[in-house]
């Protein structure tokens, strides 16, 4: 058979490399930097850019988009050519992917520290970025079809399987999520509200952990794993239950995240339901990976890349343990808001992603620049750094979780709440958060070993553009079934129907859940009371969501005894249905906000304490860790944007009255004057069209229309 000559494209692995050492760096600095503010609040610097709510997204996008993301595109781009016998389709394409990637990472990192963000975790950016993110995706996609549709080779591997159904998975979650109507260039707000902005979010926050930073990872493990173990992949048939079952079964589960909250309950049933499914296919990976290293542990003692590999499939493991085990209810009481979730999150991202990441470049380094790695004693120095880092970050904040649920719901021997201000939870957990912060110092330091490591062997070797090779053409490429073929294996031969099964299979998950929450009303009943934001209220709000106020504050009250006596009324679903986006929050540094406006009620300040509070937090809260915000007293809301604000929720269905727009600065002014002459009586001087005002009359909003105590 007939040899054909042609060239792998290194280039775009190496360009792809370098990016994701950069970002690694850059990532994890700044989420040592967001645990640092956490154990010691001088670290915000009272700098309007570096609080922690405007750090700790440029953390997990950093991480997520920036790390994770260059190193799935610099493992796909070697693998793909490599099992396909042909270079990527378009070095075109591939130059857009690359240079648009990074381009799409500095306007995050820009735009939220400078406190441009819809406020929704893992999809904080705004619109035009959300654009360019679908555009980059899709060239991505476009070169990696069209690589496989020109292959050498007949059967697409398993590898491939998960790189296909990570393009859908990823395009369909962006896509869905990030429906928004745009105000200006740098505001828009979420098409949906409330419990329906919730479902959409969390479906994809979940499925996003699902298609961004598992299937994908799969796929690098089925190709690197057996690649440095020199063994091939233990089960070709668990590899496809492993991955249709995944697949199916993953877009179910996000209502996981929003148990004993203002959701119907059949869809919180069906989040549980196959939550606790997901734990078979899951388990099934890692078990293939594992059993893939029979016979070669041997390498695993000596070989650093191996070692990160298995970490990393056993982090993969326990996060996959862990997540249905959180999803039952009875659990999910207990780690839901507290930091259990953090710690679990930081298992699957330091151990599965960074230590595959880790072991892939370990290996793929040295055969790009055709050398040895300059020290595999560093490499293992690194190892048990990143090892040990993940565990000081990790278990101190299992031990912090389970002191807040015990502190959130004890009661005094007279029946009262014993730890009532919520910053005593808080004080209690502050040695977790100083250990957290070494586990991340080791895990920085561990990383840097891997910087000079991986500089040094480039610095050795020699590094070909264009690798050439040779394989035979692909041949009797036949639409029929072959003699003795599975239906499976048929099916690898065909690339787009592959695409299609794989987009049906995921696709169904998601449109049972959502379609409901959108379009069937009965799913959100209304409350009479419950009245729009006013102009002032509203830019209150985006103040509040552009600040990344709801990592640290919750607005949920759950149903149990020891939440209404802290908080209040339990919520209501009707109460957020002008809320765009949903504020509910995942996690609780500070006290739940959805009652904060309730007069005499347990969370009511007034607005002098709110005032001070962010000009100085602790003086009014000595021992909180809040930053301080003291730029609120000095800048002004934009109210040239405030019409088009309100003609943006008028289209969005929010029921102000025809032509308010042309009244609504008059009016945001004159309520703003009623907060400020309250000031002024506390000797506190300040325009009433100053953001200080606009945070302040949000607050005082919260929880108002529902209220049986006005």
């Amino acid at each position: 058979m007939e040899l054909q000559k042609f060239y792998y494209d290194n280039k775009i692995v190496k360009q792809f490399i370098l990016a994701t050492i950069v970002w690694g760096v850059v990532g994890i600095l700044v989420g040592l930097i967001a645990a640092l503010q956490l154990a010691w609040p001088v670290f915000n610097f009272d700098l309007e850019f570096l609080t922690f709510g405007r750090v700790r997204p440029v953390h997990t996008n950093a991480i997520i988009f920036a790390f994770v993301g260059n190193a799935i595109f610099a493992g796909v781009y070697y693998s793909l050519q490599k099992l396909l016998k042909t270079r990527m389709f378009s070095d075109v394409l591939s130059q857009i992917n690359f240079w648009g990637w990074q381009l799409i990472i500095v306007s995050a990192a820009v735009t939220l520290l400078s406190g441009f963000s819809t406020g929704k975790e893992y999809a904080e950016l705004e619109w035009w970025i959300d654009i360019m993110i679908a555009v980059v995706w899709v060239v991505f996609g476009w070169n990696m079809i069209g690589t496989m549709i020109v292959r050498r080779e007949k059967h697409i591997y398993a590898a491939i399987w998960w790189y296909v159904a990570t393009f859908i998975g990823v395009a369909v979650l962006h896509v869905v999520n990030s429906f928004e109507l745009p105000v200006s260039f740098l505001k828009s707000y979420p098409l949906y509200a409330g419990a329906q902005d919730a479902v959409v979010q969390w479906w994809y926050g979940h499925n996003a952990v699902a298609f961004f930073l598992t299937t994908p990872f799969l796929g690098l493990m089925y190709y690197y794993l057996p690649k440095a173990a020199g063994r091939p992949i233990y089960s070709y048939k668990l590899s496809i239950i492993h991955f249709w079952a995944l697949i199916f079964i993953y877009m179910w589960a996000g209502p996981h995240h929003l148990l004993y909250q203002a959701l119907p309950d059949w869809a919180q049933a069906l989040g549980v339901t196959f939550s606790i499914m997901l734990l078979a296919p899951s388990w099934g990976g890692m078990i293939n990976g594992l059993l893939t290293l029979r016979g070669a542990w041997d390498k695993v003692r000596d070989s650093a890349t191996l070692k990160f590999m298995v970490v990393a499939v056993t982090a993969y493991g326990m996060s996959t343990f862990e997540g249905p085990m959180m999803s039952l209810k009875n659990v999910n009481m207990i780690s839901h808001f507290s930091d259990w979730t953090i710690a679990h999150v930081h298992i699957g991202g330091m151990g599965w992603n960074g230590g595959l990441t880790f072991g892939m470049l370990y290996w793929l380094v040295p055969k790009l620049w055709k050398t040895k790695l300059f020290s595999e004693r560093l490499a293992n120095t690194h190892f048990w750094l990143a090892t040990l880092g993940m565990l000081i970050y990790a278990i101190p904040l299992y031990w912090a979780a389970i002191t807040q649920w015990l502190m959130w719901r004890e009661y005094s021997p007279e029946g009262f709440l014993a730890y009532p201000n919520f910053l005593e939870t808080v004080t209690q957990i502050l040695p977790m958060y100083m250990f957290r912060a070494v586990g991340g110092t080791l895990y920085l330091v561990g990383f840097l070993l891997l910087v000079y490591n991986l500089f040094k062997t480039m610095g050795a070797g020699s590094f070909v553009n264009s690798e050439e090779t040779q394989a035979p053409a692909l041949v009797n490429d036949q639409s029929r079934q072959e003699a003795g073929e599975t239906k499976h294996r048929w099916l690898e031969r065909k690339p787009v129907w592959f695409a299609v099964f794989a987009f049906v299979a995921l696709a169904i998950g998601g449109a049972v859940e959502i379609i409901p929450m959108v379009f069937v009303k009965s799913n959100v009943p209304t409350i009479s009371t419950v009245t729009p934001y006013t102009p002032l209220e509203l830019e209150g709000r985006d103040i509040y969501v552009s600040e990344g106020c709801y990592v640290c504050h919750s607005q949920m009250v759950r149903p149990f005894r020891w939440e209404t006596d802290r908080y209040g009324e339990y919520s209501k679903i009707g109460e957020f249905v002008y809320d765009h986006p949903f504020q509910w929050g995942s996690r609780r540094t500070g006290p739940d906000l959805a009652r904060a406006g309730v007069v005499g009620g347990k969370m009511y300040k007034n607005a002098a304490w709110h005032y001070n509070h962010f000009q100085n937090a602790s003086s009014v809260s000595p021992g909180t860790i809040m930053p301080n915000y003291p730029w609120f007293a000095n800048k002004t809301v934009n109210l040239e944007l405030t019409p088009s604000k309100i003609r943006a929720m008028q289209t969005l269905g929010v029921p102000y009255p025809e032509g308010y727009d042309l009244r609504a600065v008059e009016d945001l002014t004159q309520q703003g004057q009623a907060i400020a002459d309250e000031l002024k009586k506390a000797n506190i001087e300040v325009e009433p069209t100053s953001q200080v005002v606009a945070v302040i009359a949000y607050l005082h909003k919260l929880g108002k229309d529902i209220s049986t105590n006005e």
